[in-house]
């Protein structure tokens, strides 16, 4: 009987040792998300994204103008 007892704890121990990590991890790199998190780019419009990437350096003044034309043009925006 204490050997079934004893699995059940060691369970419990290494499942809040894993949710402990992970919440933990979370706390301490709060920008980073997985693509099922609805603060993820999932959730933002192409425009949001585009603002982005021109803010990061990702695309140039010309690439980002042209970009814009083509949302508006295509009625995303």
């Amino acid at each position: 009987m204490m050997m079934g007892a004893g699995f059940i704890f060691m369970l419990v121990f290494w499942g809040l040792l894993i949710v402990g990590a992970v919440w933990l991890l979370k706390s301490i790199f709060p920008g980073v998300t997985t693509p099922g998190d609805s603060t993820g780019t999932g959730s933002m419009s192409a425009r949001e994204i585009l603002d982005h990437r021109y803010a990061r350096g990702e695309i140039n003044r010309e690439q980002y103008q042209r970009m814009v034309e083509d949302l508006q043009d295509s009625g995303v925006v």
